[in-house]
């Protein structure tokens, strides 16, 4: 992939890394630094430094190398089956799993368990990595998600996914107090212009931003804990949605690190689950709904909250 890149004003004296990591979407940082110390971008007629700092109105040139393709592989890891039949499956997904294949997660993922259990699953997509993949959840974000078999079942769940037919209610633990019991966020998405594997809240015009939708009830209060247990739909669905929305209003999800400053000894990752998935069956148009048990971390995290003693 080749670029021609242009430095606006306001982009100026930031380092050529870090700028570049903010314009070409995909490549990693280590990828950028060692394209600059292998000569690879260009600045005018030079090459540029490694430690340059940008200028209004300079234009960087240079070719980004082709990566070294991913495929999915078959892999032996545990998996919670919920339902099955010739067109979907539907998973409890613990924590720590990564949805498909992706750099630094090659062969420990859902999609190559699936395969390790001869599961067959629609189309891979354009880059083999994700085959029966109509929707996923975060690493660390346990519960519900839905696999196709076939492509008319993947196209049907697909469908259902933009037209917001299918319901998709979380549950979370967030911090602070809720400045309303319910409501709607209804602010845009879009790849943070620094740190680009972090989204976040931006204007509606920016290049990038997406509209997203995130509808909000309080279940409990903690309020000698300053905490809330939240059930969470969604209309939209963004990458990290819910987490980038509810630290946006100031109530980020406990034992988030990413999009929340605190750190915990409450739970070791962000408490959110996805407790009930509705759709539509592709093929008998029935209307089904799962639901998925609150694991034993979530559990312990709501008995520390309502105990009477303050940690």
């Amino acid at each position: 992939m080749t670029f021609d890149l242009l430095v606006e004003v306001g982009e100026e004296n930031q380092r050529l890394d870090v700028w570049l990591v903010s314009k070409l979407e995909g490549v990693s940082r280590t990828t950028i630094q060692k394209m600059l110390k292998g000569g690879l971008v260009t600045v005018g007629v030079r090459t540029a430094p490694a430690n340059h700092k940008t200028r209004a109105g300079e234009r960087f040139q240079g070719s980004v190398p082709p990566q070294e393709p991913l495929s999915a592989a078959p892999a032996d890891i545990p998996l919670k089956i919920v339902y099955e039949d010739d067109d979907i499956i539907i998973v409890d997904k613990e924590a720590g799993m990564v949805v498909h294949p992706a750099k630094g997660h090659e062969n420990d993922t859902l999609v190559n368990a699936l395969l390790f259990k001869g599961k067959i699953l629609s189309d891979a997509g354009e880059d083999g990595l994700r085959p029966g993949i109509v929707h996923r959840l975060d690493k660390d974000t346990t519960g519900l998600i839905a696999i196709a078999k076939n492509a008319a079942a993947h196209a049907a769940l697909s469908e259902q996914l933009k037209s917001r037919e299918m319901g998709r209610e979380y549950l979370a633990v967030v911090r602070g107090e809720m400045k309303k019991s319910s409501g709607t966020i209804d602010k845009p998405i879009g790849r943070h212009k620094i740190h680009r594997k972090k989204m976040t809240v931006n204007d509606a015009r920016s290049a990038g931003s997406r509209e997203a939708q995130t509808l909000f009830e309080t279940v409990e209060t903690f309020p000698n804990k300053n905490a809330a247990l939240l059930k969470i739909n969604l209309k939209t669905g963004r990458t990290h949605q819910i987490r980038v929305h509810l630290s946006s209003i100031g109530n980020p999800i406990i034992g988030d690190t990413v999009y929340g400053k605190e750190k915990t000894n409450l739970i070791g990752r962000p408490a959110l689950h996805a407790a009930k998935l509705r759709l539509v069956h592709p093929t008998t148009r029935e209307t089904m709904v799962f639901e998925a048990p609150v694991p034993p971390d979530f559990l312990a995290l709501l008995d520390a909250l309502r105990s009477t003693k303050r940690r």
